[in-house]
């Protein structure tokens, strides 16, 4: 597939390392939330060999955060997500569907609780602001809502535990997955969380003084050469295997979800009011009639970049193919896919065209590993 250059203006924010990883060998880029987001450093199959076996440094700016702030800050925030908040802790991170009143999904973000009246909404690639502030002004909330300048550094792989110790100290690796704290670097403290757009284990800075974060930025990868440090970015054969669902690629706003394997954040037994929750409750009632999936296929190599259908062995449609890559474990092409009723079920057969030719597949259950 030929590729194109993204040319640059002020509605696709360069982010403030940019200038690092492009003379570090950043070979292609994305956008996301209006940013550019790091897509590739050379082999797409060598960055996932080294991620899984050492460290990387990830430029992530581009998951900005929505600041919700004042007295009604938790009732706004409980609003927009199915999962029920009310006993949430300050210093936790939660993973918070966000759907809209048709219990369509509007973000899949990472919500912090930094105080009872104050929030950070770590979102996918989609206007949440706008959402939050429609709402806010709907429901006469008390609330400030704004995007602050919180530009986040991932380390990520099984020895960003040691590398981020020999930098601030044991406490740190004592921290709980989707726990967050304070430590101070260059004079500045860093909210720090344990966690990543990975399963390989990590942390994600929220680096809100760019200076002290750039100087952060360099200085992991100074000490972290004895751990083989590189940058790197969000690998696609990592979290497909890893089953780590991807906004606006695996699920979008026609989407549910129950559709979308999220039972466990929806809670409709609680007495939380949040948007959809009556339109979910209709959803469970009568039942999915469609839902994501793993899909391993006969194929040596795919490129996705718009949904593929799958067919049974009559040509008959039974869903589509939303994200696939070649998985170097699985000798095979791996995917997720959105599956009708009755055909989501493990070990469903199907065929799938892909550069007009056909490729027999299998359904299978996620993660894949």
């Amino acid at each position: 597939m030929k590729n194109y250059f993204i040319a640059r203006s002020r509605r696709l924010r360069s982010t403030p390392y940019t200038s690092r990883i492009e003379k570090q060998g950043v070979t292609s880029y994305t956008s996301y939330n209006h940013m550019l987001l790091p897509a590739a450093f050379g082999s797409l199959e060598d960055s996932y060999h080294h991620l899984k076996e050492n460290v990387q440094i990830w430029d992530v700016a581009g998951e900005r955060q929505v600041e919700i702030l004042g007295k009604d800050a938790a009732k706004l925030v409980q609003l927009m997500t199915c999962r029920d908040l009310s006993k949430s802790k300050i210093g936790r991170c939660y993973y918070c569907p966000i759907i809209d009143d048709k219990a369509g999904l509007i973000n899949d973000p990472v919500i912090l609780k930094l105080d009872e009246n104050r929030w950070w909404i770590s979102i996918a690639d989609s206007d949440v602001i706008l959402f939050a502030k429609g709402l806010a002004i709907g429901n006469k909330f008390d609330v400030k809502i704004f995007e602050p300048n919180v530009n986040i550094l991932a380390v990520q792989g099984p020895k960003s535990y040691k590398l981020m110790e020999k930098l601030f100290g044991r406490k740190i690796t004592d921290m709980k997955f989707f726990g967050f704290d304070y430590f101070e670097y260059s004079k500045s403290k860093h909210l720090i969380a344990r966690s990543g757009w990975s399963k390989q284990g990590g942390y994600e800075i929220y680096v809100e003084n760019e200076k002290s974060g750039l100087a952060l930025y360099d200085k992991l990868f100074e000490i972290g050469k004895e751990f083989n440090v590189k940058p790197g970015c969000p690998n696609l054969i990592e979290r497909i295997e890893s089953a780590l669902l991807s906004y606006g690629n695996d699920m979008d706003n026609e989407d549910n979800p129950l559709e979308c394997g999220l039972e466990k954040y929806v809670n409709l037994d609680s007495d939380v009011n949040f948007l959809g929750k009556e339109r979910l409750k209709e959803v469970k009632k009568k039942g999915i009639t469609r839902k994501l999936m793993g899909v391993m296929i006969e194929a040596k190599e795919i490129n996705v970049s718009k949904s593929i259908s799958l067919v049974d062995h009559k040509n008959l449609k039974i869903g589509e193919l939303r994200s696939g890559v070649y998985s170097p474990y699985f000798k095979k092409v791996i995917g997720i896919a959105m599956l009708d009723k009755p055909y989501f079920k493990v070990s469903q057969t199907f065929k799938i065209s892909i550069n007009d030719t056909v490729f027999e597949g299998k359904v299978c259950d996620l993660p894949f590993i």
